[in-house]
This record gives C-alpha cells, sequence and structure tokens, in this order.
C-alpha cells in the first residue's frame, strides 16, 4: 500500500487547483478588462438660440426651466441633447432617435424637419398649458422601443 500514498497528494493537489480555478471570477481578475457598458443617459438639455431653456436631471426626475411660445407663432429651433451624470453629451449611435409626445396638441406642437432628429420648432396653437416628454428611442425611426423618457416638461401658449 505503500505506492499509493505518493498519488493521493497529487490527487488532491489536482482537484484543489480545478476548484479554485473554477471558482475565479473574470470580473475581479486583474488581468482582465471591465466590460465597456458605454455612456448612461442621466439627463436632457434643450438649448434655443445658444442658450439652455430646459435641462431634465434622470436623478431626481424634475426639470429647471419651461418651454413658452406665443399662439400662432413658431420657436427657432430647440436642439435636444442627451446628457450624462456630469451635463456632459452623451455620444449616440445611429440607431438612437428623439420622439418627442405633446400631451395637448391644440396647445402646442412640436415639429421635428426629420423624424427622429435631436430638435424641432415648437408651434403654439390656442392659449394654455400643456406637457411634452421627451424620449429617447432605439430601432427604426415610429417602430422602436423606449431607452429613456423624461418626465413631462411645463410649456405654455401666451
Amino acid at each position: 500500500m505503500r505506492h499509493f500514498k505518493p498519488k493521493l497528494p497529487l490527487a488532491l493537489l489536482t482537484a484543489g487547483i480545478l476548484v479554485f480555478s473554477a471558482c475565479g471570477d473574470s470580473a475581479t481578475e486583474p488581468d482582465e478588462p471591465e466590460e465597456d457598458h458605454g455612456e448612461e443617459v442621466e439627463g436632457v438639455t434643450l438649448t434655443l438660440s445658444g442658450q439652455t431653456v430646459a435641462s431634465y436631471d434622470g436623478h431626481d426626475g424634475a426639470w429647471t426651466g419651461e418651454l413658452e411660445v406665443e399662439p400662432g407663432e413658431e420657436t427657432a429651433r430647440i436642439s435636444v441633447q442627451f446628457v450624462d451624470d456630469d451635463g456632459r453629451a452623451v455620444r449616440l449611435d445611429s440607431d438612437l432617435y428623439l420622439q418627442v409626445d405633446v400631451a395637448n396638441e391644440s396647445v402646442a406642437e412640436f415639429e421635428q424637419d426629420t423624424p427622429g432628429e435631436f430638435g424641432g420648432h415648437l408651434h403654439g396653437g390656442m392659449e394654455g398649458d400643456t406637457e411634452i416628454t421627451f424620449s429617447l428611442m432605439h430601432g427604426a425611426v415610429g417602430s422602436g422601443h423606449a431607452d429613456f423618457v423624461t418626465a413631462p416638461l411645463h410649456v405654455r401658449v401666451r
């Protein structure tokens, strides 16, 4: 039985190596790079004639500012930019687009020159108040799904 003793430590050592290598987590290995998930959209800024007129903080779910237009008038182009938690513009993939929903289109409408573009013009209808929601959509324009949706923003037509 003496010849079996050297094989037992070798078998235990081999089993131990297999157990430890199977339990390793590649995310904690120093040699493995962390997976890059890209930039995260955390908010929105609306710019009109070079000035930020409203901004949305996704953490708080709140807007600062509002949109205003007179009845029968149209604003200059409003640029819509999705930003990260530091307020920096997020680089967007080509399969993302903007969808804008106005609660009461008899009060105001948002017109994009090209469907899905990241901007457009606010048209004043009748006097009153309504709300507008901005959605970052993924997929084909008109049939995609929302990746990010703002809370409604107050719009005043006066």
